[in-house]
Parts: structure tokens; C-alpha cells; sequence
């Protein structure tokens, strides 16, 4: 397969959100708002790799229909995951109702990017065999939250990261929130969490935090990133992930460690003021950014 810029790799889930303002019935995970956003970025060089039940197969057409290039691997199930926000965004109660089948080596053999993120949404998703094929090709990014979730019924329970020291000698970029960050390293300081990730392997971590901010600790420097105050808070589905497109699509583009956070934050704001992905421009994140807005 043809070499692209960026490949993003994760279930497209079904997603009943309920809000105290609102419930809806929406595709979504990682993949899925990765995907939107880089539709909107422009970005000609991307390929989604999902997988999901051929009943659900709407929402990749919807996905191609914005020209993205999807390849897509059979599963008997897609993942269905129930979020419930309280008036704080912050805070999210999940239930897991269906399960879709693990990523496999095989059935990713065949794709070749400079950069892979891996959109994990559950803790069996990536195995370290993926991990370690893709670095073999490419520059890894993987999103942490999936590898601290299990599965017991239909309830999701908090997990450490089997295997996390194995896994970050091959993770060049990790996204991790101070929740993350401390669950997989025990600090409870959330910068002292990312020089420990960072001293396992991990070449840039993006440690997102809210409301906080963002902070980037790469090169030995941790790079601060205002978080830009939206005018109205919507849905903080999916933002972590549109975050994350927007910073490898600045990375892929030669951008620097902040250039890049700089404009994901910009990205994860206008995307907290709708409901449903990222469906802006690149205009309208570079006007947030120089105060247009």
C-alpha cells in the first residue's frame, strides 16, 4: 500500500452520549473524530483503518464521502459505549454494550505511514505486536486511554497498563491526561508523571489537562500550552482526540512542539462549543489563535 502522512487506526464506536442539556445517538471513538478533523484539516494524505459490524457501515460511508480514504476490517461486533456527563465535563460514566474484535498484526501487514496513532478505546484493542511492527515503519503515536479500561459485563473498570514498559520503548508520541499519567506511573504531580513516561522511552508526551492546558515534555523541555477559553461548553466528546490530530498533522507538516500544541488547543476549544466531531477550518483555528475570535 502506498506510503501516506498519517494513518490513524482505531474502532469506530456507537455512542449514546447523556448530558444534563441532552442525549444523543452518534458514531464516534478515536477514529472516528480523528478522522473528521483531519477531513476538515484537509489533510489528502491520511487513511483511517477501522473496523466494525457490516450493520454500521454508514459511518464510513459518511467518512469517504468526505474523502478520506478508509480501509476497513471485518468484525463480528462494533464497540457500543454509553457516556454520561454531569454538569462538569471533566467527569464521565461509561458502559461497555458491545465489543468489537482486536486489531490484528496481519490485518494491518500491508500499511505503511510516517506516522500511525493508535486510537485505543479498550485494553485488548493493541496488542505490543502492533506496537512493535508499526514502530518498525513509522513514527508511533498512541492515545493511553484505551490500555486503562477493562471490560466486565458491561461496566468499565479502571486498569494499570500490562504492558507498559515493554510498550513505551516503541512509543515515540503518547497522549495522556493527569488521570492517565498517574495511573500508569503512581505520581501524583502530572509533569512528574510525564519525565517518568518520558524516562521509559516515550519521545514526546502530550500530557492534556483540561481547562489547564496542555504541556508537552519532549527534547527534556516541558512546553506549556494555554488551553483558549471557549465561549460556550458543549460536548468534550472526542476532544482529546481532536487534539491529537491536530497536533500530528502540525508535527507531520514540520511544525515545533509548540506550534503544534498551540494549534491542537485551538482545534480542542472550537470542537467543545458543538456537539458531534470537529467540522471547522484551518482559518477558523489560526483566527482563535491570533485572538480573532
Amino acid at each position: 500500500m502506498e506510503k501516506t502522512d498519517i494513518c490513524c487506526i482505531g474502532h469506530i464506536t456507537l455512542d449514546k452520549i447523556v448530558t444534563p442539556r441532552l442525549t444523543v445517538h452518534s458514531p464516534g471513538g478515536t477514529s472516528f473524530y480523528f478522522a473528521h478533523a483531519m477531513s476538515s484539516l484537509n489533510a489528502d494524505s491520511f487513511l483511517l483503518v477501522t473496523s466494525l459490524a457490516d450493520s454500521e457501515m454508514k459511518a464510513v460511508d459518511d467518512i469517504r464521502a468526505l474523502g478520506i480514504n478508509v480501509k476497513v476490517l471485518p468484525s463480528r461486533h462494533t464497540v457500543y459505549f454509553e457516556n454520561r456527563y454531569g454538569e462538569n465535563q471533566n467527569n464521565r460514566s461509561q458502559r461497555v454494550l458491545a465489543k468489537a474484535d482486536p486489531f490484528t498484526v496481519q490485518g494491518i501487514a500491508d500499511i505503511n505511514a510516517r506516522y500511525f496513532h493508535l486510537g485505543s478505546l479498550l485494553a485488548d484493542d493493541f496488542s505490543i505486536d502492533i506496537i512493535k511492527s508499526l514502530s518498525q515503519r513509522g513514527i508511533v503515536s498512541v492515545d493511553a486511554q484505551g490500555y486503562l479500561r477493562e471490560v466486565r459485563g458491561d461496566k468499565v473498570f479502571p486498569v494499570d497498563w500490562v504492558d507498559k514498559l515493554e510498550a513505551m520503548k516503541y512509543i515515540d508520541i503518547l497522549k495522556v491526561n493527569e488521570h492517565e499519567a498517574e495511573v500508569i506511573t503512581g505520581a501524583t504531580d502530572p509533569l512528574q508523571g510525564a519525565r517518568i513516561l518520558s524516562q521509559w522511552g516515550v519521545k514526546e508526551v502530550v500530557l492534556t489537562l483540561g481547562s489547564m492546558g496542555s504541556v508537552i515534555l519532549a527534547d527534556g523541555k516541558a512546553f506549556n500550552i494555554p488551553a483558549y477559553i471557549p465561549a460556550d461548553i458543549v460536548d468534550a466528546t472526542g476532544c482529546g482526540d481532536t487534539y491529537m490530530a491536530g497536533y500530528l498533522y502540525k508535527r507531520s507538516k514540520g511544525a515545533d512542539y509548540d506550534e503544534a500544541g498551540r494549534f491542537a488547543a485551538a482545534m480542542c476549544t472550537i470542537k467543545l462549543q458543538a456537539t458531534g466531531p470537529f467540522r471547522s477550518s484551518i482559518a477558523d483555528v489560526q483566527r482563535l489563535i491570533a485572538g480573532d475570535i
